[in-house]
């Protein structure tokens, strides 16, 4: 008998510490979720956070490409960065892939930033004539862009949104949801600029977009299979689904993934409890 009572109490034992593991987990696990929530609902800008572009008109393509001579120091010998930044607009109309390419870096002052700013370079190539950042929501460069929170960072921080240039030559390509190529928009760069800057902010070089190709849309033989083949994302779009409409918000990054990663833990943490 006193056999029976050790077993019935070990075993009580270990169903109430599995318990209370189980309960721990969905407590950290929801702590989590509900943090990563709080995150997304963050507004930066005075007109609210920058909302994806829907609307671009397919294969439109912007390129700035920048000058023989550098802006920060003319006589430099080595002579101006190399490179330029490409925008096409998406299949799909949502956003544009960016191609991007820089080499001949300053051997110091990095990590650089660059940034599409609101207003074009003019003809003497003074950068500081540039201004600032593209930004229609009115956000503002503080605080600095969360990466993870793509919607609520300035539409002209590429560097902010997309990584520093940490390399020598530096080759990206990467999907820009928030920036467009119809005229007219707030987020429209075609007729902007895109300014290369030191760790420090300082402008080392700038140069202005023009429309280097637009290439017409498919037959009216051909729209419907178009439409079939862009409607869940299209070439050079993120992979992650988007909601259609006016102020579509969808996610991509770290941010997405955590809330994901955290509502899996959480499913399976309350399915242990009542097992």
């Amino acid at each position: 008998r006193s056999a029976d009572l050790n077993l019935h109490h070990s075993n009580f034992l270990q169903i109430h510490n599995f318990n209370m593991l189980a309960i721990t987990l969905i407590s950290v696990s929801l702590a989590a979720l509900l943090s990563c929530v709080g995150a997304l609902n963050i507004t930066t800008g005075a007109l609210g956070n920058a909302t994806i572009v829907e609307n671009n008109p397919p294969g439109v393509v912007y390129v700035a490409t920048l000058p023989t001579k550098e802006f920060n120091d003319p006589n430099d010998p080595r002579g101006n960065i190399q490179g330029s930044v490409a925008a096409t607009a998406n299949p799909n109309g949502i956003g544009v892939s960016i191609s991007v390419s820089f080499s001949n870096l300053p051997t110091s002052g990095g990590p650089f930033l660059y940034h599409i700013h609101d207003v074009p370079v003019p003809a003497d190539g003074n950068c500081t004539s540039t201004l600032g950042h593209l930004d229609p929501f009115i956000r503002g460069e503080t605080p600095a862009c969360d990466a993870t929170l793509p919607q609520t960072c300035q539409v002209g921080d590429l560097a902010g949104k997309h990584g520093k240039i940490e390399q020598d030559p530096f080759i990206a390509t990467y999907s820009e949801d928030f920036a467009s190529t119809s005229q007219g928009l707030g987020s429209f760069f075609g007729n902007r600029s895109f300014v290369v800057h030191f760790a420090n902010k300082t402008r080392i070089t700038c140069a202005n977009f023009a429309l280097a190709a637009s290439i017409p849309p498919p037959s009216s033989s051909n729209s419907s299979c178009a439409a079939n083949s862009t409607t869940a994302g299209g070439a050079g779009s993120s992979t992650t689904p988007t909601t259609t409409g006016a102020g579509a918000a969808r996610f991509t990054g770290a941010g997405a993934k955590t809330v994901a990663s955290t509502g899996s833990l959480l499913g399976a943490a309350a399915l242990a409890l009542f097992l």
